[in-house]
């Protein structure tokens, strides 16, 4: 089913109802058919062909939509831009992807000339599109579409490519992940499946919507003609206000967002009270969170989901019922659910075998909203496409009665604040400091962000480097999410005999140091 489905749906059904809100704009679905259709036009006469990637680079916005639905009623495919990616960054997934057109906003204007010195080859062009007055030199595509015909929806199909969402690389280099609209479609159906839709529900979105899970989430929502409100950043003051002043009563959070709103000196059950849902995913809940939130916010349900980019996202879904009463008791609010309807999933050994209840093993999966691939990469493809599996490369378990147990990622992934980092990404950089003869990055347990970056280095005789020359090195190089919280000198790294860095020797190592010190040393 192609994604612009809900248009033609809203048309006929409510088509007066609210579709999105953002700042002072409030768009009702007929008028975003109106913009979708006429914008698409915009794309087509700036030369989008079929297939031809369009990135954004911009915050939130009811502009995001938008930009989605008219991608793919022109017929091109999406490129989201992660906006806190530095240029090189940025010009890497445009040159990967071969995209024709960039689209920026205000905000992101700035980093145009840095991103023009690591382009290569064909011509890029640059759209503005926002309120404020355009750059010279940029289409304008707010202008454009103002005096633009509608155009006939292109009526994508099942596997047809709708989405290039960019991922951290094992190997150091951002991967593109390639999402069908049968992809996203299959997700989202999976999503009302295991937790239907609440009639009239209107969401906030604070999740990035270049990542796959604030993507899905809008996606999703506008499908079933949810109300949706967009908010540029996740600031708790204004997320608070905004819930209040919108009626809000579903939202979704990474675990330390949901910390961050509830301790946050603004915090008033009262202009909470419109709230209902709040799905949660990107790392566990602990405990301690778990208890604050169901006290400060009795009427609200918990919903935890866990998949990946490579699914659209959803993998498993598990119920407000496990993290109360009787099924709290369980044990099952630690676990992340069981599969959604629509989904496979397998624990599988190092040969591939099906683990036994309780065993721990590589986690697989297969379902409609597994991804078409990686974008020009046919041999990673292959190797996490095997036998009719997705391979995860996470590690769990499932209890005899089908939750999952997610356990490691066999991968080195850190999830920092519901942003994924890859550790040889960060490696790489430090590497090439001058006074660096090795190092290894970890995550290690962080209150406030789930995990923190750490890197662990081996300095070179005679050199010096110190946590904040580390710091700033690495910010000259890539984001500030990856760059490490924490960096600690080694005289040498814990090895394999076959000369791998034995890492969970490493992570162990330093949690037993940070015990043995007292609460002042490990904050400071």
């Amino acid at each position: 089913m192609k994604l612009t489905y809900g248009v033609h749906r809203a048309l006929q059904q409510y088509a007066d109802r609210q579709a999105i809100a953002s700042g002072t704009r409030q768009t009702s679905f007929r008028q975003l058919a109106s913009r979708v259709s006429r914008l698409a036009a915009v794309l087509q006469d700036l030369g989008v062909q079929h297939e031809a990637r369009v990135a954004l680079l911009a915050s939130n916005s009811d502009r995001y939509l938008e930009y989605y639905l008219a991608t793919w009623w022109a017929g091109a495919v999406a490129n989201p831009v992660n906006t806190r990616w530095s240029p090189a960054e940025i010009a890497y997934s445009l040159n990967d992807s071969g995209t024709e057109l960039l689209i920026v906003d205000e905000g992101h204007c700035h980093l145009l000339p840095a991103i023009h010195g690591h382009i290569t080859g064909a011509h890029l062009r640059v759209a503005f599109f926002d309120d404020g007055s355009c750059p010279p030199d940029l289409f304008d595509l707010e202008a454009l579409l103002g005096s633009a015909a509608p155009i006939s929806d292109a009526d994508r199909q099942d596997g047809d490519l709708a989405v290039i969402f960019y991922t951290g690389g094992t190997t150091g280099a951002p991967k593109g992940v390639m999402l069908t609209h049968g992809n996203l479609w299959a997700s989202a159906m999976s999503r009302y499946a295991t937790v239907p839709a609440v009639p009239g529900a209107k969401a906030i979105h604070v999740a990035p919507f270049f990542h796959v899970a604030g993507a899905g989430r809008l996606i999703s929502h506008y499908l079933a003609g949810g109300s949706a409100l967009a908010v540029p950043a996740f600031r708790p003051p204004q997320v608070i206000e905004a819930i209040a002043r919108h009626g809000i009563s579903e939202i979704v959070l990474v675990p330390s967002m949901l910390q961050l709103l509830l301790s946050d000196s603004s915090f008033d059950s009262e202009k909470l009270s419109s709230l209902r849902r709040i799905f949660y995913g990107g790392s566990p809940i602990g405990e301690a969170l778990l208890d604050s939130a169901l006290q400060l916010l009795p009427k609200v349900e918990l919903i935890q989901s866990y998949g990946m980019t490579e699914t659209s996202p959803l993998i498993t879904m598990n119920p407000h019922d496990n993290h109360v009463g009787e099924g709290r008791k369980t044990g099952r609010h630690r676990s992340a659910g069981r599969a959604v309807l629509g989904v496979d999933l397998r624990i599988v050994d190092s040969q591939g075998h099906v683990a036994a209840v309780g065993t721990s093993g590589e986690i697989v999966v297969r379902g409609a909203n597994v991804m078409q691939g990686y974008w020009g990469l046919p041999e990673q493809t292959s190797h996490a496409l095997r036998h009719g599996w997705l391979h995860t490369g996470d590690v769990g378990y499932l209890d005899a009665d089908g939750y999952l147990f997610v356990q490691d990622r066999l991968k080195d992934m850190i999830i920092t604040g519901g942003e994924n980092v890859y550790s040889a990404e960060v490696e790489n950089v430090i590497l090439q400091h001058p006074a660096v003869e090795s190092c290894a990055v970890i995550g290690l347990p962080d209150v406030v962000w789930g995990e923190r970056v750490h890197a662990a280095i081996v300095v070179k005789p005679g050199h010096e480097a110190s946590q904040e020359e580390i710091q700033a090195f690495c910010r000259q190089h890539i984001a500030g999410y990856k760059c490490p919280k924490t960096v600690s000198a080694v005289p040498l790294l814990p090895m394999s005999n076959v000369g791998k860095v034995l890492k969970a020797s490493l992570r162990e190592a330093h949690l037993r140091a940070e015990s043995n010190r007292g609460p002042q040393e490990r904050a400071s």
